[in-house]
C-alpha cells in the first residue's frame, strides 16, 4: 500500500489510569472495523483521529497530512465526517433540512455525492418531510449517516453507530450500511464491541486491548489467527465468502459454496441461489474425526489439513487452525481429545461443522 491509497495514524496520549498508543497504516478504501472490549480505547483512537481529542503523533489521509510532529490541521478543516452513537439531528428541522443543512455547506463544485443518492441509499425517500421525534431509531441513525454523507467527506468515521439501537432497529440498518460497503469508495472507520457487526460490514480489522494494537489485518485471515488475542471467547470464529448455489425449501436449507467446500446453512429469505454471502463458523461448532462419519446427525463434513494447534489457549482447552482449500477455520477442542486422536500440524481430518450462521 502507498501512501496516496492509505490512512497513516500514529498517536499517544494519556489519562489518569489510561494511556493510548497506536501506530497504523490502514487501507484507503472500504471498512476498517476498530474492535475491542469497552474501555479498551477505540473512541479515543477516532476522536484524535477527528482531531477532537489532544493527543501527539502523526496522520496522513490518502496522502494528505492531517498532523504532523509540527502542525495540526484544526478539526474543521479535516474533510471527514462524525456519526456518533446519538444522533444528534436538529429536532426543529424536517429530514429534509436536517440533510440539506450538511449538504450545503459544501461548495456545488466540491460536491463528491449527491442529495438524490444519499437519499436513496439510506431509504429516506418517503421521509423527508418527517420531524425527528416521529422516527424510529433506526431511521433517525439513518438520517445521521446520510447528513454525514452529504458534507462529501474523505474519511468517514462511524463510533458504534448501532448501540444505542435495539434489535429489530439494529437489523433494520445493516442492509443499509452493506449498501454504502458496496457503494461508496469513501474509507470507512467503523468502532465496534460487536463480532457480528464487523464480520458483517468490514474488510479490515484493528483489534485493541487496553490502549493498544493487539491484532490488525484483512478480517478473514486476522479472525481465524490462531494468534487472535480474542480466540477464547465463546464467539471466536471463522469468516468464510462464497455463494449460495442451491435450496432446499422442504427442509428449510441453503447450500453454501466456498474455496475448500460446501456447508449446509438454514435457509433464509434473503437469499437465493447466485447471491455472493459471508458466513460465519464458530470454533466452539468444529469438531474433528480422523475418518469420515455419514452416520451422524451432524450434515456438514469438511476434509481439511490442520496447520496450527495452539494447547494453551486456556486450561485444558486447545485451539485448532485449519485450512479447507485455502480458506482457514478454527476449531476449539479439549487438550484431552488433541492427544487422544494425535493431533499434528499436516493431519488430513474431517471438519464436523454442527453450526453455519449467516452474516451477509
Amino acid at each position: 500500500m502507498t501512501a496516496s491509497n492509505t490512512i497513516r495514524a500514529r498517536f499517544q496520549c494519556t489519562f489518569p489510569g489510561f494511556g493510548l498508543d497506536v501506530d497504523l497504516t490502514l487501507p484507503g478504501t472500504g471498512i476498517t472495523g476498530l474492535f475491542g472490549h469497552s474501555g479498551c480505547g477505540k473512541t479515543t483512537l477516532l476522536r484524535c483521529m477527528a482531531g477532537l481529542q489532544g493527543a501527539s503523533g502523526t496522520m496522513t489521509v490518502l496522502g494528505e497530512p492531517w498532523q504532523t510532529e509540527t502542525f495540526i490541521r484544526p478539526v474543521h478543516k479535516r474533510p471527514l465526517a462524525y456519526v456518533f452513537q446519538e444522533t444528534h439531528l436538529f429536532p426543529h428541522l424536517s429530514v429534509r433540512k436536517n440533510l440539506e443543512f450538511g449538504y450545503r455547506r459544501i461548495p456545488a463544485g466540491n460536491r463528491q455525492i449527491g442529495f438524490d443518492d444519499a437519499v436513496r441509499w439510506l431509504g429516506l425517500e418517503s421521509h423527508l418531510d418527517r420531524m425527528p421525534v416521529g422516527l424510529s431509531g433506526g431511521e433517525r441513525q439513518r438520517v445521521a449517516i446520510a447528513r454525514a454523507l452529504l458534507t462529501s467527506p474523505r474519511l468517514l468515521l462511524m463510533d458504534e453507530p448501532l448501540s444505542a439501537l435495539d434489535l429489530n432497529s439494529k437489523q433494520e440498518i445493516l442492509p443499509y450500511l452493506e449498501r454504502l460497503h458496496d457503494t461508496l469508495a469513501i474509507p470507512i472507520i467503523y468502532v465496534s464491541h460487536s463480532t457480528e457487526e464487523v464480520a458483517r460490514l468490514a474488510d479490515h480489522i484493528v483489534m485493541m486491548t487496553e490502549g493498544r494494537v493487539v491484532a490488525q489485518g484483512p478480517l478473514r485471515e486476522t479472525l481465524a489467527g490462531i494468534d487472535n488475542p480474542f480466540r477464547v471467547q465463546d464467539d471466536a470464529g471463522a469468516l468464510l465468502e462464497g455463494q449460495i448455489i442451491d435450496l432446499d425449501e422442504y427442509w428449510h436449507l441453503a447450500l453454501f459454496r466456498f474455496d475448500g467446500g460446501q456447508l449446509w446453512l438454514r435457509c433464509d429469505h434473503r437469499v437465493k441461489p447466485g447471491d455472493q454471502v459471508r458466513v460465519r463458523v464458530l470454533a466452539r461448532d468444529v469438531s474433528l474425526a480422523l475418518t469420515e462419519h455419514s452416520d451422524q446427525s451432524i450434515q456438514n463434513l469438511v476434509p481439511a489439513v490442520i496447520d496450527q494447534i495452539d494447547p494453551d489457549v486456556a486450561p485444558g482447552i486447545s485451539l485448532v487452525r485449519l485450512l479447507a482449500g485455502t480458506t482457514p477455520l478454527l476449531s476449539r477442542l479439549t487438550s484431552r481429545a488433541v492427544a487422544q486422536l494425535g493431533l499434528e500440524p499436516g493431519m488430513n481430518v474431517w471438519m464436523q461443522v454442527k453450526s453455519v450462521a449467516l452474516v451477509a
